[in-house]
């Protein structure tokens, strides 16, 4: 799906709250409200659909998390325009923003929308031990009407 494509989906399927007064946020929505049909993902890391690990970069990790995201989203015919909320549990700081130039762009690449109320915590570890990163989506398809158009 092409950019624009992924943002026209966005802009019918959800809105960016942004009360009045405050700046806009930077790579990520305040808040969000949707309606639609809901899909819960599960924390996704960095392995492959197989479950194998082919880096220990943060970064790449992160790439391989929001890939199976977006798989697992296509399991329902979801699109990541249709993301709302997304928490990304890391097991280092200094280490997730030092890799923020490759999140970035595996971010643009495969997300391509920021209209998503984000949250990331720094945790002492994972259930697996390799994974430096786990990402949970929370994502609102919305609804349609018989002719295939948004309500």
């Amino acid at each position: 799906m092409s950019e624009r494509e992924n943002s026209v989906a966005s802009e019918q399927a959800k809105r960016a709250l942004l009360p009045a007064g405050w700046p806009r946020p930077r790579g990520y929505a305040n808040g969000v409200a949707a309606r639609g049909r809901t899909i819960f993902v599960a924390g996704m890391i960095g392995w492959d659909g197989q479950g194998v690990f082919h880096t220990d970069d943060l970064g790449g990790q992160a790439r391989q998390a929001l890939a199976n995201v977006v798989a697992v989203l296509a399991a329902d015919n979801a699109l990541p325009a249709h993301i709302v909320r997304m928490t990304w549990y890391v097991t280092s700081k200094r280490e997730y923003l030092a890799a923020g130039p490759a999140i970035g762009r595996a971010f643009r690449e495969l997300v391509g929308d920021y209209v998503i109320a984000m949250t990331a915590v720094e945790v002492t570890a994972l259930i697996e031990d390799r994974a430096k990163v786990e990402i949970e989506v929370t994502a609102v398809v919305p609804d349609s009407t018989s002719d295939g158009s948004q309500p």
